[in-house]
């Protein structure tokens, strides 16, 4: 009896270090941004840099069953602001910026309860902003960038437990590094 429980739990561990993303399975991210490419010198920052994901995982079991691909979305928003003053009178714009996106995603499990990944976001990145204070001679026109995004990203995810987890992605999207949780749904 000890020899088929100790058989069984080694399988079972060993199919779980397998693949940590399985066909079927959905998990969804919270994230906040470090570093946003939006803004520059004389920008402050009004809401910092928040985005949510989902994916589902449509394939897996590849190379040696350590790998798999996921499908899914990624929406994100931040704002900030630029003023100056000039003559006794302060204005400025507010900007704001919503990214929605689809993402693929290959995932490749190099140690256990670690799920790494990399994959690319084509999406729609739409830019608004509003111009305040004393209009005088200064424009009070304010202008948008919107238009088609793309993004590039390399990824980790850190399961504390089946439900819960970390991750952690570096790349171009709202911001260069966004921090934040994991739940597998």
């Amino acid at each position: 009896m000890t020899l088929v429980i100790v058989f069984a739990s080694g399988a079972l561990m060993s199919m779980q270090a397998q693949n940590l993303f399985s066909k079927g399975e959905k998990i969804a991210n919270l994230g906040i941004g470090v570093g946003s490419y939006y803004g520059g010198d004389g920008y402050s920052s009004s809401i910092p840099p928040l985005s949510a994901s989902y994916e589902q995982c449509i394939l897996d079991g590849l190379l040696d069953g350590k790998a798999s691909i996921g499908v899914g979305g990624y929406m994100a928003y931040t704002a900030n602001k630029w003023e100056t003053t000039y003559a006794n009178s302060t204005y400025g714009y507010k900007y704001s910026y919503v990214i929605l996106g689809a993402r693929g995603v290959f995932h490749y499990q190099f140690i256990d309860k670690l799920d790494t990944y990399t994959g690319l976001m084509l999406g729609y990145n739409a830019v608004s902003s509003k111009y305040f204070g004393s209009s005088g001679s200064h424009a009070t026109e304010a202008s948008t960038g919107s238009g088609i995004g793309y993004s590039a990203f390399v990824g980790a995810r850190y399961h504390f437990s089946d439900k819960f987890g970390a991750f952690a992605e570096i790349g171009y999207g709202i911001s260069a590094l966004e921090l934040g949780i994991s739940i597998r749904l």
